[in-house]
């Protein structure tokens, strides 16, 4: 869009190689795109379809199914730093300049350790060596990322990816961006419906990632503080087709053609992208 690059994240939920999501979130209209991660993955033949396309490669999003075990002093935790070692070099490798992370995956835990951060300390040393940034995303656990983010300021490399989403459920709409605006690196946007539960516990089933402006968000709010904070970054959006266990809110996209969820999808960030536009 003019003056805005708008990227989508590509998706197992969508039902067709990422190379192909690539080229269609090109046909649609998107400027750009992140993806996911494994070990193996051949991000060198992901880079050659941006490429091919014009398509600007924003992130890679770290597997974060360690993330606990990041806090731990064990072999565990020498396997998940590996882990997100060996990311960030496909990272630097193939010109990808921003690699987003969770600081933990759980609800019942709520005590971050001196281990933990060493161990996000070693990751981001790398990362300034390779000249990637690491996009701390806010999810469940927020005490781990304030511990983080408090933790490696001195990090040029180290800043803040705001998930408008998990602000609503996992952070029981709390201002993550008064927390962390000044140090916001990229965006993961997308709807919700906050936390189902009548006395406020929150489970993943509540993380919907819905189309924007199906959900509850104050989307003038969202671009007022993406504003505030100076973000000129591309807006890059996470969506989910299928519906969390026992839920149905994303079943109406699972049962559209894949092109025209897409398509709708980036009516919908125009819309937003223009919304920033006409509020600074």
């Amino acid at each position: 869009m003019w003056k805005t690059k708008l990227c989508l994240a590509t998706s197992d939920q969508f039902g067709m190689p990422v190379a192909d999501q690539i080229r269609l979130f090109k046909e649609i209209g998107f400027d750009g795109f992140f993806t996911g991660w494994r070990e193996g993955d051949d991000v060198g033949e992901i880079r050659r379809v941006a490429d091919e396309t014009g398509m600007y490669f924003q992130s890679i999003h770290a597997p974060f199914g360690r993330a606990a075990d990041m806090w731990k002093k064990s072999h565990e935790s020498e396997i998940a730093v590996n882990e997100l070692i060996s990311c960030l070099h496909d990272c630097a490798e193939n010109d990808v300049p921003l690699m987003v992370l969770h600081t933990f995956k759980g609800f019942e835990d709520h005590d971050p350790t001196e281990d933990g951060i060493e161990n996000f300390r070693r990751v981001a040393e790398e990362a300034q060596l390779l000249g990637v940034k690491l996009g701390f995303e806010n999810t469940e656990g927020e005490e781990y990322l304030a511990a983080v983010l408090s933790s490696l300021s001195d990090f040029d490399c180290v800043g803040f990816c705001w998930d408008t989403g998990h602000e609503m459920c996992y952070n029981k709409s709390k201002d993550m961006m008064k927390l962390y605006g000044d140090r916001i690196v990229g965006t993961h946007l997308n709807d919700n419906l906050g936390i189902r539960d009548f006395d406020g516990k929150i489970t993943w089933i509540d993380d919907l990632h819905l189309l924007p402006f199906d959900g509850i968000a104050d989307w003038e709010d969202i671009v007022s503080r993406l504003n505030k904070y100076h973000f000129d970054g591309p807006l890059t959006f996470e969506l989910n087709t299928y519906s969390k266990p026992g839920r149905h809110e994303n079943d109406v996209y699972r049962n559209m053609p894949i092109e025209l969820y897409l398509t709708e999808a980036y009516k919908r960030a125009c819309r937003i992208a223009t919304l920033k536009r006409n509020m600074r």
